[in-house]
């Protein structure tokens, strides 16, 4: 079941398009939302809860129009934008006390379970928190106003690897009852390697490709030859890298099948991204 349905979403801002962007969340799923900075991606999620006034398109949450029924929708969708950094002298049993009254869902119980659980504690203030632990403050807000569908930007941003590491298995322990699921946006490539189900692929304001991780990796190979093989297969090379001993570089899986005399690999999703996005060797449009 489909819980998240992004349909031709547009959004132009002098010098930057949103241009029809389409990608489905499904039930019980971590989807990875990847792009380099710039990309769209915050553009994206803030034109769809309708932070920012979308110029076409439509948002469906649960088979409805978040846009048409946008404080029911909002209800049952917990929105992460980047560090929790509000409120900075408040304690968190404070925030608590007033973010509680806005929805008629709240459970008390499994927010003080997720208190202990995450080693959060109440009578400490924002600014008295790491960065991880404002995150899983966040988290904990979210989840005990019952939200189905978990939106996060750049959770993960300017974390150590111990506390990254820490917070994707959070992820996909959320995730496990199938009841809820999470839009996970970030350029941390190496975070999705371990936890998301499904990628969404922008860049430049156009979604690349948008399907499951498995099927997203399969599609490339890396590739790397001899300085004097570069020509032959420059025009089937999504991007690449020249260096002394000859090249390195990303093709798509076919392509790689036919070209001999090439050592083959898999391709992992960060390099998927690298070469895609790489300007100083060839590029071709990703399918």
């Amino acid at each position: 079941m489909k819980i998240l349905q992004v349909q031709n979403l547009r959004k132009q801002y002098p010098g930057f398009l949103l241009n029809d962007v389409s990608f489905d969340v499904e039930e019980g799923c971590i989807m990875g939302f990847i792009g380099r900075n710039g990309a769209g991606k915050t553009t994206t999620i803030k034109t769809m809860l309708n932070l920012s006034h979308a110029d076409g398109g439509s948002v469906l949450f649960e088979g409805r129009d978040v846009w048409a029924n946008e404080t029911e929708c909002k209800k049952q969708i917990g929105l992460v934008l980047g560090e929790f950094s509000y409120y900075r002298r408040k304690k968190l049993n404070a925030i608590v006390d007033v973010t509680k009254r806005f929805y008629a869902d709240w459970d008390e119980t499994l927010y003080q379970t997720l208190l202990k659980r995450f080693s959060l504690d109440p009578e400490k203030k924002v600014s008295e928190l790491s960065q991880g632990m404002r995150v899983k403050f966040a988290l904990a807000l979210a989840l005990s106003h019952r939200a189905k569908l978990l939106i996060l930007d750049e959770p993960t941003s300017g974390l150590d690897p111990v506390s990254r590491d820490e917070l994707l298995e959070i992820f996909r322990a959320i995730i496990e009852d199938g009841e809820h699921s999470i839009l996970f946006s970030t350029h941390i490539i190496s975070d999705l390697e371990k936890c998301a189900d499904y990628i969404t692929y922008i860049k430049d304001g156009k979604i690349v490709v948008s399907t499951d991780a498995d099927s997203f990796k399969d599609a490339y190979r890396l590739v790397s030859g001899e300085a004097d093989q570069l020509e032959r297969f420059r025009s089937t090379l999504i991007g690449y890298r020249a260096h002394a001993f000859g090249f390195t570089g990303l093709m798509y899986a076919e392509d790689a099948e036919r070209a001999e005399g090439l050592k083959v690999a898999p391709a992992d999703m960060e390099s998927i991204m690298i070469y895609t996005e790489k300007e100083d060797g060839h590029e071709s449009a990703a399918q």
